[in-house]
């Protein structure tokens, strides 16, 4: 595929929102990435989750409490995947390049493969976000129609209903099937990925396999099957909708917008109005929510700086707002993560219910 190109930059909005954020670090004397604040965070994340596992695992509590325990590490990898991997992957959690592809590596753990995610997340997503057949963030087909330019089928019309249904399957999903169509295709849709390396196939295939003796052979092993499957599927229930929510509460909702490519295979906006055109901020007024889902509720300020931590989000977020004020340029925000969501919900029944 040939790749799109932005317009070139018709305003100083890109210079002036730069400088001022730039200015913001230096005035504070702080450093873009992440601080101590970050890496508490981190450790009390990383031993809940080992304690959950262990406690799971060793000492094999009822079948209640392990199935609610299942229930706790979809939501501990979800909050793992927000805080740690998603920083480490994008260079912002510390200053060290070792442990940003430490923090980064943490995906390869709980079942999928940082390699993969840095092209699909890193390059194509904040690069082409919401455009159709580049963004794999919204490439659901065919069983959600995401975008307006998207295929239409009669199932459709009921997607604001079974939505959830299909979130609930995202992980299982990602982890068993589209990560291996990634390694065997080299591509992730048409785009293709950066060519492998021994360190590469040595990597993807030797944690898979700690992953299936983690997650698969040893609980089968102690519980039996059945009551694995259980487990595991609640385990990855959890993961897969509250992964799969935050993302598109980001950019499937109420005002955002999906870019149509021209026939000179250019977008009409410069990078970052396109960004704020397809990218939507929920709840950052409630600090509890952005602890947890690791500042993605400031989905604008990262994907116009993601390089910088996320938990320097809410401060630079009033200088993001601002300056879009200034310039007259959309800021899309909702007041509250239920807000978000029935926007979401909202946005899956109109394309539903129009072809």
């Amino acid at each position: 595929m040939t790749t799109p190109r932005f317009n070139k930059i018709q305003s100083t909005f890109n210079l002036e929102l730069r400088n001022r954020i730039t200015q913001y670090f230096k005035e504070n004397q702080i450093s873009p990435t992440g601080n101590t604040k970050l890496y508490f965070k981190a450790i009390i994340l990383i031993l809940t989750f080992i304690a959950v596992y262990i406690h799971l695992i060793i000492f094999t509590p009822s079948l209640l409490i392990a199935l609610s325990e299942c229930i706790v590490l979809g939501f501990l990898t979800s909050f793992i995947g927000f805080n740690i991997m998603h920083d480490g992957s994008h260079g912002s959690f510390s200053k060290s390049t070792f442990i940003n592809s430490i923090a980064g590596m943490s995906m390869n753990f709980l079942g999928s493969n940082v390699h993969f995610w840095n092209t699909k997340h890193n390059v194509i997503h904040h690069t082409f976000t919401n455009i159709d057949e580049i963004d794999d963030d919204i490439d659901v087909k065919p069983f959600l129609r995401l975008s307006p330019t998207q295929e239409y089928h009669f199932f459709h019309k009921f997607q604001h209903v079974y939505f959830l249904a299909a979130y609930s399957i995202f992980f299982l999903f990602w982890i068993f099937y589209t990560d291996y169509v990634k390694y065997f295709t080299r591509k992730i849709g048409d785009y293709p990925m950066p060519p492998f390396n021994a360190k590469t196939h040595i990597s993807f295939w030797v944690f898979k396999l700690i992953h299936a003796v983690l997650f698969i052979v040893l609980p089968i092993i102690q519980f039996g099957f059945l009551n694995w499957l259980m487990g595991f599927l609640l385990y990855t229930v959890a993961t897969g909708l509250v992964l799969a929510i935050v993302f598109q509460m980001a950019h499937t909702v109420d005002g955002t917008e999906f870019p149509i490519i021209n026939e000179h295979n250019s977008l009409e906006d410069e990078w970052m109005i396109h960004q704020l055109k397809t990218t939507a901020n929920f709840s950052t007024k409630n600090p509890i929510l952005s602890w947890f889902v690791g500042g993605l509720n400031f989905q604008i300020e990262h994907h116009l700086f993601p390089k910088i931590s996320h938990v320097h989000y809410p401060a630079i977020s009033r200088i993001v707002k601002k300056t879009c004020q200034e310039f007259d340029i959309q800021y899309i925000e909702f007041p509250s993560i239920f807000d978000a969501f029935l926007s979401h919900y909202r946005h899956l029944k109109f394309l539903g219910q129009n072809a």
